[in-house]
């Protein structure tokens, strides 16, 4: 990797940061810059997934005082996004690269109306909020956006911001700080997995990182500030140039 080349890699990683920290689908910044630069598929996912631990980890200090009051929560979901990420990690060194292409889209997609849709949704399934944290049937539907977070990636926050937020009773700016989490332990799991037994490019790990974790910290400082009609918007906004993304 040329000089040049780095710090193509680390402003990408800026603004993948900042796009995780306040939503998602940051990977559709860095996955395709490092396949711009000739890294082969599967070495560019892998690190790609490696450097965005740092960044996964300022957004997540960025909310931290969303996230009181909801330890109990990301422990019991938690147990399902490293479940689903050990899984999806697996089937992407296994399956071959195109196995998800048809269905992402479509997971984005849905993920997008639910997210839309959330306030009116909410107020029909108040009666399914029996349990604080979400029930069997949210942490069934983490584990499988583990396992598309383990196996990609791309707009996994997306996908669980609308699951959030149709099952738990929270406002947006909570669900966003329980989706960072939960993120983060998705990427973390596969990152230990990919480091143990897969092709991994380290400078590109570490161009990936640097910028993630500033992009992180502030996209933390932006999304705590955003009303929720906003974030709400700007959440769809990313996850239509996602399904764009990986339609074209």
């Amino acid at each position: 990797m040329t000089p040049l080349e780095a710090v193509a890699v680390f402003a990408a990683g800026i603004g993948a940061g900042g796009i995780n920290a306040v939503v998602g689908s940051g990977s559709l910044i860095t996955f395709p810059t490092l396949l711009a630069l000739g890294f082969p598929p599967i070495v560019a996912n892998v690190s790609n997934n490696v450097g965005m631990v740092p960044g996964g980890v300022t957004g997540v200090m960025g909310y931290r005082p969303e996230l009181k009051g909801q330890r109990d929560r990301l422990i019991r979901l938690g147990t399902a996004s490293v479940i689903g990420s050990v899984v999806g990690g697996v089937l992407l060194l296994c399956l071959p690269e195109k196995a998800f292409q048809v269905i992402v889209p479509v997971l984005i997609g849905l993920a997008c109306v639910l997210v839309v849709a959330q306030p009116r949704l909410s107020r029909w399934l108040v009666r399914l909020r029996v349990h604080p944290h979400g029930g069997p049937w949210l942490w069934l539907s983490v584990l499988l956006a583990g396992v598309y977070g383990g196996y990609f990636g791309a707009a996994q926050g997306v996908v669980l911001i609308g699951l959030l937020g149709l099952f738990l009773d929270e406002d947006l700016q909570r669900i966003n700080a329980a989706k960072n989490m939960l993120s983060l332990l998705v990427n973390s799991t596969a990152a230990v997995l990919f480091v143990l037994i897969a092709p991994v490019d380290w400078t590109a790990v570490l161009m990936v990182a640097l910028g993630t974790a500033v992009g992180g910290f502030l996209g933390a400082r932006l999304g705590r500030r955003l009303p929720p009609m906003v974030l709400r918007g700007f959440i769809v906004v990313v996850g239509v140039a996602a399904i764009v993304k990986l339609l074209a």
